[in-house]
């Protein structure tokens, strides 16, 4: 009986195995295929202003509009240069506030059984239609020391008895949908750059000098921003294989 126990963990072990294998094969194949993609981005029209730690009772998250940052733009054209070379990137519209708008579930089982909402939305709402795919570049959240939830673009700060910190994020998450059929190719979330930091995000963060009593159009923290996506996207582009050489 024991033996025939070892060979049915051996037999499942090998089929997820080639199953993880199959699958990789299928998402190689079908970015092999890819010619032409519309690139779409909605990170950054809002800046978040969170705290956590030792906080006054009753405190809020608060959030500013950056709009005049422009960082999508930047995001789309950075994403340009970047494919450039293996793609053809061709300008596409879009509401941006519709992509903007869709959040994942605070219950997370519910994200793993309902289908991906962007997929209907770039059927819907991005043209032109008919690329090969499209790449969508949207908010991605992450937990801040008590387990508060940030996400997107934010300034957040940390309280403690003896201190205060500050941190300054800008996540997000990448998908690759096809073109034809809508299906998600591939998703990936930007990982942290240093991470070396007294407060630590499941993405692209770093500390700052800058209080709640800092305006949103500083350039400073514009500049930090900008920072933390024109490091973050190469990298998070090569993980995906989606650049040359990586």
């Amino acid at each position: 009986m024991r033996r025939i126990a070892f060979l049915w963990i051996g037999l499942a072990a090998a089929c997820v195995a080639l199953g993880a294998a199959a699958a990789f094969e299928t998402r190689a194949s079908r970015l092999q295929a890819i010619k032409t993609v519309g690139i779409v981005s909605a990170i950054g029209e809002e800046m978040s202003l969170t705290q956590a730690g030792l906080t006054r009772l009753g405190a809020t998250a608060q959030s500013l509009s950056i709009s005049a940052w422009a960082l999508d733009e930047l995001i789309v054209q950075q994403a340009t240069r970047l494919l450039d070379g293996r793609f053809r990137a061709r300008p596409v519209s879009y509401r941006r506030a519709a992509f903007a708008a869709i959040r994942d579930s605070a219950v997370a089982p519910v994200n793993l059984l309902r289908s991906d909402p962007f997929k209907e939305l770039v059927r819907s709402d991005v043209t032109p239609q008919g690329l090969d795919a499209y790449i969508i570049i949207t908010r991605a959240r992450s937990k801040l020391g008590n387990g508060r939830n940030v996400e997107g673009v934010g300034l957040a700060e940390y309280r403690t008895l003896l201190a205060d910190y500050g941190l300054i994020h800008a996540l997000y998450e990448v998908r690759v949908i096809d073109g034809k059929s809508f299906d998600v190719i591939e998703k990936r979330a930007a990982a942290p750059l240093d991470n070396t930091g007294t407060m630590r995000l499941a993405g692209p963060s770093g500390p700052v000098d800058e209080t709640f009593g800092s305006s949103a159009s500083s350039e400073r923290l514009r500049a930090a921003v900008v920072d933390l996506i024109t490091r973050s996207l190469p990298v998070t582009l090569g993980d995906m294989h989606l650049i040359e050489g990586q």
